[in-house]
């Protein structure tokens, strides 16, 4: 037994050693998320960090060892995003709110403006990876100032200056380079020997400016200039700018805006909002009848073309089903925009075959119905291989002594389809068409490759269009091209995820009574 142990013992320090590591590893890298100000993915790293270790070293963890990496998945790609999801539904977070107040503060601390005083044409030379600058003067002969070295990663701050009678050592940049260098330029602050300061004012000059702001505590900034006060405003998310001498109320908000959490007001935009709350409403019950109908007319389609090709008097049946299968093999982007230039109302070949025998052509993309109609027609194209081939595999496990008895009874095939195929692929194919509507219930690819959601919906003070479905209508929320609203997609995607959370519930209670 201890000869056992003794021969073990390595490979234990070795397992240990190599935990350490990773989680050295780890722990360096909640530091930087910290340091950055990710202050909620670094708290997940390190509950990860604190919970994977204790499952692999302690013995009472030795039963959650096979099953961590799923609960970890399951936390990273789940949990994780549907809190964080939540708690930016409480906040203002948006394209015109996106930083912290610290930041917003350092942003404005930053603002300069030139000042009276000297102004310096200046070349740079460089000398290994160093480079200094030199400062020249044209209304003062031989007043040539040079700055002590710097290079791209360190900046003295202030970088220091003195006078010389000769240049520079190294080679004098060319100015292409020197534009190059415009970044690392803008960034220094020079002290001249006078202790005035100068700062880069163009690509030829270095001139005397001087900071707009001084901070005066509590975050709060005063303009040097004119006396005026640049206060927080921690309900609109915005610094006010205050003139001397006038109350608060007398203050115009300044940009750019920092985050602040506004407690319900999204979720009570969405209730109350007539310009939100009525777009929600409709997108929400169109998505229920997309994925609805989508499923009911895939699975019609498939399986009346698994019937066909099941049928043995059919000649050339594999040539039928290879035909029928490749919707299914084409990437689903490329059917979408070959559909698309299909359904143009100008120049689409379905719309001059349609004018060419009836003399119509129809407003595809521009008329709410035939919107609606176009999308529903191409998803049932992209998904009814799918529904051909699982019907396919179900028919063939139907016993033929079936259809043999009903043939002697002498029903016909409508009365063998009703009485004997559907009620026994009914009860398996369930849970798949559950499936299938949780796909087409956020299927955001058609629904943005094809219409981009269009027509837009009238009176919607949000991106909406009347072919949008919930996961398109919050994704343009939040990336769209008017303007990031980020709080109120996340209150939206809230409320759906309660909606998908009852419809489930409610499948799975319907799903449980039909297969009893």
């Amino acid at each position: 037994m201890e000869a056992d142990q003794k021969t073990q013992s390595p490979l234990t320090w070795l397992v240990w050693g190599l935990i350490g590591l990773i989680d050295l590893i780890l722990l360096y890298g909640v530091t930087l998320m910290y340091a950055q100000e990710e202050i909620a993915f670094a708290l997940m790293i390190l509950l990860i960090v604190c919970t994977g270790t204790w499952v692999f070293i302690s013995n009472k963890g030795y039963n959650y060892r096979y099953v961590f990496p799923a609960l970890l998945g399951v936390s990273l790609f789940i949990v994780f995003p549907l809190i964080y999801t939540v708690n930016v539904a409480f906040t203002n977070y948006s394209s015109s709110n996106l930083l912290p107040l610290e930041r917003v503060k350092l942003h404005h601390l930053r603002k300069t403006y030139k000042t009276e005083g000297e102004s310096y044409n200046f070349k740079v030379y460089q000398q290994g990876t160093d480079y200094r600058v030199l400062f020249i003067n044209d209304q003062v002969a031989n007043k040539h100032l040079v700055s002590d070295p710097f290079n791209e990663i360190s900046i003295p701050a202030p970088l220091k200056t003195d006078f010389s009678a000769t240049l520079p050592e190294g080679k004098e940049l060319p100015f292409k380079d020197t534009i190059k260098l415009r970044q690392t330029l803008k960034k220094l602050i020079v002290e001249l020997p006078d202790n005035s300061e100068l700062s880069m004012t163009s690509l030829r000059k270095f001139g005397p400016m001087s900071k707009v702001y001084q901070d005066i505590g509590h975050d709060t900034l005063e303009d040097v200039r004119n006396g005026n006060r640049l206060k927080p405003n921690h309900e609109t998310g915005y610094y006010i700018e205050i003139p001397e001498g006038q109350p608060d109320s007398a203050g115009k908000q300044i940009g750019p805006g920092f985050v602040v959490y506004n407690g319900w007001d999204n979720f009570v935009r969405v209730i109350n909002d007539p310009g939100i709350q009525g777009p929600f409403l409709q997108i929400f019950i169109w998505t229920l009848f997309f994925a609805g109908l989508s499923v009911f007319f895939t699975m019609v389609v498939g399986l009346l073309m698994a019937c066909l090709v099941q049928w043995e008097p059919l000649k050339g049946n594999g040539v039928y089903r290879l035909l029928l299968i490749l919707p299914y093999a084409v990437p689903a982007f490329i059917s979408i925009l070959i559909f698309r230039g299909l359904f143009n109302q100008n120049f689409g070949e379905i719309n001059m075959l349609l004018n060419l025998l009836f003399g119509v052509q129809p407003e595809w993309f521009s008329n709410e119905s035939l919107a609606k109609t176009m999308v529903l027609i191409v998803n049932t194209w992209l998904g009814y291989p799918y529904m051909m081939i699982l019907t396919i595999g179900l028919l063939k496990s139907i016993p033929d002594d079936l259809y043999e008895a009903s043939a002697i009874d002498g029903a016909s095939p409508i009365q063998n389809f009703f009485n004997i195929t559907l009620p026994m692929i009914i009860k398996p194919l369930t849970p798949l068409l559950i499936a299938s509507f949780a796909f087409n219930f956020n299927n955001l690819v058609l629904i943005a490759l094809l219409t981009d959601g269009a027509p837009n919906i009238i009176g919607a003070s949000t991106p909406a269009g009347a072919t949008d479905i919930l996961v398109s209508y919050t994704f343009r929320i939040a990336f769209g091209q008017y303007g990031q609203d980020y709080g109120l997609a996340s209150a939206i995607a809230t409320f759906i995820f309660v909606m998908v959370g009852i419809i489930a519930w409610v499948n799975l209670k319907a799903t449980k009574r039909v297969l009893e």
